[in-house]
């Protein structure tokens, strides 16, 4: 009898434990389960803003930095994102004739200056000087909102220019500054304070007048469709603010 009392009490013993353990708080969550990655397709001219975003943004995010016209691409060929971010409002309007992205919003503006290597080489002056016979000039492709901005700038100034290379994105047609294969560049004026005293920088006449606007927009193909949504938000909030104008951008009024 005194053996039986002891194993059913064992039992009990056992049983009430399992209780407990049942009845114990989870494990606390990881701060990738409490704070999910979300990703982010930005222009090449917006990566200087991608610590200053991820700093303000309560999820993990990956960016994805290329030209604009390239994002829309991937998005169109089932590409996967949250948020896009575009260097002018044209390229934001073709993702959303295609059904890629929605409600856009006005984020932040930029505009454009002509940027030469450090020490000048070439002497150029103004933006008159790119005109001068044995200067390489480097453009972005006019189909690239950087590109698209320089040909305005180019008609607005009256300029007759033979660029030797047209690149697809500013971050490239800025390294061919900053590598020295090119004397002239026109670049925004957010990626020319980026790079630092690798450049200098000349101002373009009428640059004011053809700012780019960046757009920012949910991607149509997110699971998560509200919290990309309060990432765009946090692109026009007053905190976000801060971060454009410390990388040389106008940020967006309201």
């Amino acid at each position: 009898m005194r053996i039986a009392r002891s194993l059913a009490a064992a039992a009990a013993a056992a049983l009430a434990s399992a209780a407990l353990a049942g009845c114990s708080p989870h494990e606390p969550t990881t701060d990738h389960e409490a704070t999910p990655d979300f990703t982010v397709f930005g222009a090449a001219s917006t990566r200087v803003i991608n610590e200053g975003f991820q700093a303000l943004s309560p999820n993990n995010l990956t960016f994805v930095n290329a030209g604009s016209t390239d994002l829309v691409q991937q998005l169109k060929d089932g590409a996967e994102a949250d948020v896009l971010i575009t260097a002018d409002r044209r390229s934001m309007d073709a993702a959303v004739d295609a059904g890629v992205a929605r409600a856009p919003q006005e984020v932040a503006l930029n505009s454009m200056v002509l940027v030469v290597p450090k020490g000048n080489p070439a002497g150029i002056e103004s933006v008159n000087d790119v005109q001068r016979e044995g200067v390489n000039l480097v453009l972005c492709d006019a189909q690239v909102p950087c590109g698209a901005t320089a040909q305005d700038l180019i008609r607005a100034n009256n300029l007759s220019v033979q660029p030797v290379s047209l690149e697809h994105n500013v971050t490239d047609t800025l390294g061919k500054v900053t590598s020295g294969e090119a004397d002239a560049a026109f670049v925004y004026r957010t990626d020319a304070q980026a790079a630092g005293d690798a450049v200098e920088t000349i101002d373009i006449p009428h640059a004011e007048d053809y700012r780019n606007a960046i757009m920012a927009a949910v991607v149509t193909s997110t699971a998560r469709d509200s919290d990309a949504s309060q990432l765009v938000a946090l692109l026009r909030s007053a905190e976000m603010a801060k971060v454009w104008s410390e990388h040389g951008f106008t940020p967006a009024e309201g």
